[in-house]
């Protein structure tokens, strides 16, 4: 057998090869000449000891040069060696039974395996289209809707063989073991799965090894290159290096389409065991992704996967914007009123108030790097469009006026609704005397802070609920519903959205410079503020009867207020909470959902203020990726930077905490907050554990109470870590999925 060896990267030629220089990232390719009756293969030794096949070439082609290609990229140091094989000898370099011609010509490579029928799977993936044809799209932490194939390797420890399983056929990987490779067929299903899951996962002494290949099409690398495919085991499962580099060579060489293979570490568990193999990944071919580069570097999210028609505008700081509207934002709009789309240039979380208003409302919700000048989107401005956010992409068109009318006509309430609101309860009340089945006395906030505290009362605020009759009595006092009737009754009101605008905000100053209280309410306000300490500043917080509910989410609509020591009487901020109910966002809002705005009332939630709090967070008691297993999706941001409406620019952490097979809970981190430096937490473990174990009996609690123990019940919470590092739960409400 003739032989060719190269030190990796040295400039070199010979009279039976001619080494082609890989640019800067890319991989080695060597030109071989044609040589009737030969093939070529192509070794790779990083000491010139042990050597490894990585790719043949065929005798049979018709060009007078063929390329040999390593399907990997080159490491620091390392060699090359090219042999030339007479087709007349079987030569059978990967030990698997089948000779070199056979399988050249069967187009199956250096991979051991024995051929499948593809409805089941394939030995190698030569390109896209097969990959795509393989593929099915699934959820993963941080990343929605991605393509996946599944591999299982066989023989691990023996000689391995690679399978690329079709996941539309097969969704978990012992049904392609047991239905396509006939494995465990000699015991029953149980028992059979009890096996392979003994000998694939969580042990040392594998039999096969189990992972997912995925590609992540949004992603845009440093030099610009789009797209990236990640080799994912289970999080919960310890894979050690060595089973690591098995996988990502077997990958690459049977799948050489692939120029951006990675390695990627989601959950605690796998990061440790990588931070101690970090020489061996150092030293190896096998290259990695920090899970912050990976979901970091996106130029598109799709957040929620609607559709809308509408008018595509950019937001301006003055703008007025209406239900008829697809708004690009440069920034998370902390103030959001309905709209008809939106895109944002900057990430979101799913627990933002953005997202969670679009998943309220059915608005489809992205973010579109360099929206406000995106080519595909700029033309469009001021212009009625249709606009789809789908999981590969999105697409905007022109659309008539008469689609931009019948979208609307269809996606209204055809009917009126009126929130309930009982009148009946008159008095300012603790909150350890407050039921569920008050709500429509106090509000959704007020009454399940209130069911908090009767499960878990440590770790949840003291204080008080003034009752929807406060608010009517106000109103009634004052003559607001009347003015209130008088001014939606204007023509200009109705047809003109900064008309209204306008309007609602001198309402809302009226009634909260221009009002008086009655005696009455204003004792039993003086009460309420007396009854805190001092040095205790209370904090209002608004509990209308038209948000927190299944129905109606309603985040964001409506203000709460601190009421410092310097503002006098407690009617003052009580007041301003009260008017909040009239915020052109939250106005817009019902209206569109035909809610009787006269019926609407707000209640007042009253606890002590915090200050100086270490961090703060939104949370979901779901595995939002994959409901199939248990899961607590957490967003969570130092200091008093609000992850549902963030400062400018600032990211807070996101994290999946799931059991996931074993009874240990794992911890998938998905994004980094940027107020920290790189590697730092804003939450330790047994602070994220403690909420979790909060959320679990939270979620119990309310299913009971709002659903009847419904499995696709989720309470989502907001907490808080307190200046003195305790938790402390403030809020309680129905997830909207």
């Amino acid at each position: 057998m003739k032989k060719i060896l190269f030190l990796l990267l040295a400039v070199c030629s010979a009279a039976l090869g001619q080494l082609v220089q890989p640019e800067l990232g890319g991989k080695f390719e060597i030109r071989v000449p044609y040589s009737p009756g030969e093939y070529a293969i192509l070794l790779r030794s990083p000491d010139l000891v042990t050597w490894k096949e990585v790719a043949m070439v065929s005798s049979t082609a018709l060009d007078e040069e063929r390329v040999l290609r390593d399907p990997l990229f080159p490491g620091k140091r390392g060699f090359y060696d090219v042999r030339h094989a007479s087709t007349t000898f079987q030569y059978d370099s990967d030990q698997d039974g089948i000779g070199d011609v056979q399988e050249l010509a069967a187009g199956t490579g250096l991979n051991p395996g024995v051929t499948i029928p593809f409805e089941s799977g394939s030995l190698t993936i030569p390109d896209g289209a097969t990959f795509d044809r393989l593929a099915k799209r699934d959820n993963f932490p941080g990343a929605q809707n991605v393509k996946e194939v599944k591999f299982l390797i066989t023989d691990v420890a023996g000689n391995p063989e690679l399978y690329f399983i079709n996941v539309n056929q097969h969704q978990f990987h012992f049904d392609f073991a047991r239905e396509a490779l006939g494995l465990y067929g000699d015991l029953s299903f149980g028992d059979g799965l009890a096996v392979f899951n003994g000998t694939t996962y969580f042990t040392s002494r594998r039999d096969q090894l189990a992972g997912s290949l995925v590609y992540h099409e949004n992603y845009i690398g440093p030099g610009d290159e789009r797209g990236i495919f990640t080799l994912e085991f289970w999080p919960t499962d310890p894979v050690a290096f060595e089973k690591i580099e098995l996988a990502y060579e077997l990958i690459g060489t049977n799948a050489p389409f692939i120029d951006r293979l990675v390695y990627h570490a989601p959950s605690e568990t796998q990061r440790e065991v990588q931070a101690l193999s970090r020489e061996r990944f150092e030293k190896s071919l096998v290259r990695s992704i920090e899970t912050e580069e990976l979901f970091g570097n996106n130029l598109y999210t799709p957040m929620n996967q609607r559709f809308a028609y509408g008018r595509l505008t950019l937001a301006e700081g003055a703008d007025v914007l209406s239900a008829r509207d697809i708004v690009i934002f440069r920034n998370l709009p902390n103030d959001l009123t309905y709209v008809s789309g939106i895109i944002t240039e900057v990430p979101q979380t799913p627990l933002s108030h953005v997202n969670l208003k679009a998943q309220q409302n059915g608005t489809p919700n992205a973010f579109i790097a360099g929206a406000s000048t995106h080519p595909d989107l700029v033309p469009f401005l001021g212009e009625n469009i249709f606009y789809e956010v789908r999981p590969d992409g999105f697409e905007v068109r022109l659309a008539t006026q008469v689609e931009v009318d019948d979208y609307f006509e269809s996606i209204r309430p055809t009917a009126k609704s009126f929130p309930l609101r009982n009148l009946a309860v008159t008095e300012v009340r603790p909150l350890d005397e407050i039921s569920f089945s008050e709500t429509a006395a106090f509000g959704g906030k007020a009454t399940n802070v209130a069911e908090l505290r009767k499960i878990m009362a440590f770790d949840v605020p003291d204080g008080f609920a003034i009752p929807f009759y406060f608010y009517d009595e106000f109103m009634k006092h004052n003559g607001f519903y009347a003015s209130a009737q008088a001014m939606m009754a204007e023509v200009a009101f109705q047809s003109d959205p900064a008309w209204r605008k306008r309007a609602l905000k001198e309402f809302r100053s009226t009634m909260k410079k221009e009002s008086s209280l009655p005696g009455w309410m204003f004792t039993a306000l003086s009460d309420l503020q007396n009854s805190f300490p001092d040095e205790v500043t209370p904090r209002l917080r608004s509990s209308a009867n038209a948000e927190d509910s299944v129905e109606f989410n309603g985040a964001g609509l409506y203000d709460s207020y601190t009421h410092h020591a310097d503002e006098g009487h407690l009617s003052k901020s009580v007041r301003q909470v009260w008017a909040s109910l009239w915020n052109y966002r939250a106005y817009e809002e019902r209206e569109f959902y035909r809610i009787d705005h006269l019926s609407s009332a707000m209640g007042v939630l009253v606890h002590p203020n915090f200050k100086n709090e270490q961090a703060n967070g939104v949370a979901v008691a779901r595995n939002i990726f994959d409901p199939n297993w248990e899961g607590y999706y957490l967003n969570v941001q130092v200091g008093e930077d609000l992850v549902t409406n963030p400062e400018l620019n600032s990211v807070p952490e996101e994290l999946l905490v799931a059991r996931l097979a074993t009874s240990k809970y794992e911890i998938q981190y998905i994004r980094s907050t940027n107020q920290l430096p790189l590697g730092e937490r804003v939450l330790t473990r047994e602070q994220i554990l403690r909420l979790v174990t909060r959320m679990r009996q939270a979620n119990i609690h309310f299913s009971r109470l709002y659903s009847g123990f419904d499995p696709a019940f989720a309470i989502e919470i907001e907490f808080k870590i307190t200046e003195e590092g305790d938790l402390s739960i403030k809020q309680a409400r129905p997830w909207v999925d």
